[in-house]
């Protein structure tokens, strides 16, 4: 079983485009790779988050983001949620999604939710009603949200990021243990996972 591990950010429009060029690249090879979601928080609680109406947001997204998710043909918009949510709750949640083996579905949801249809992904509320659409039950998912049952282990998981892999941007890919930073185009990833697997030697 090859391994990849994606560090990202739900705020992070880079992320969502890179999860959605990882999962056609690896369409039909399912079967052979595990993937793994890891967090990564680009301004923690409690640095400032951004603000969509700000220049910084609206010349990235003009100069960027749009074109680059129109040469993709993935559907993505600037939410006006404002200013932009803080991801740990979101990232906690994961974690139970994690054990209960929807990490996959939970992480894609963070996503279309927060870049296709502008949900505040910073509020409890939201969370538990996404969690919920993915199977998840939602007075579990509540009660171990509101307790920070998961805290820790989320702690954890941005410590190993920063220390350990030494994550400065995202997202970034782990590939049979080859660190990968930034966007990776769908080829590239399709070439890399295919001579991985085929070298047999993970």
């Amino acid at each position: 079983m090859l391994n990849i591990r994606v560090y990202s950010d739900y705020v992070c429009p880079y992320c969502f485009l890179g999860e959605q060029v990882l999962l056609r690249a690896i369409k039909g090879m399912e079967n052979q790779i595990a993937i793994e979601w890891m967090p990564f928080e680009l301004r923690p609680f409690p640095t400032p988050t951004l603000l969509p109406e700000g220049e910084y947001l609206q010349q990235t997204w003009q100069n960027s983001v749009y074109p680059m998710a129109a040469q993709l043909n993935i559907p993505i918009i600037l939410p006006k949620v404002s200013p932009q949510p803080y991801t740990h709750l979101a990232f906690e949640g994961y974690q139970f999604a994690k054990k209960q083996n929807l990490g996959t579905a939970y992480n894609h949801r963070m996503f279309t939710a927060f870049f296709q249809e502008e949900q505040d992904i910073g509020q409890v509320d939201v969370l538990v009603n996404l969690a919920t659409e993915v199977g998840l039950n939602a007075s579990d998912f509540r009660k171990n949200l509101e307790n920070r049952t998961y805290k820790d282990q989320h702690q954890e998981a941005l410590r190993h990021a920063y220390e350990e892999i030494r994550i400065s941007a995202v997202p970034t890919f782990v590939i049979n243990d080859v660190v990968y930073r930034g966007l990776l185009r769908e080829q590239d990833i399709v070439r890399i996972v295919t001579e991985a697997l085929n070298s047999g030697g993970f």
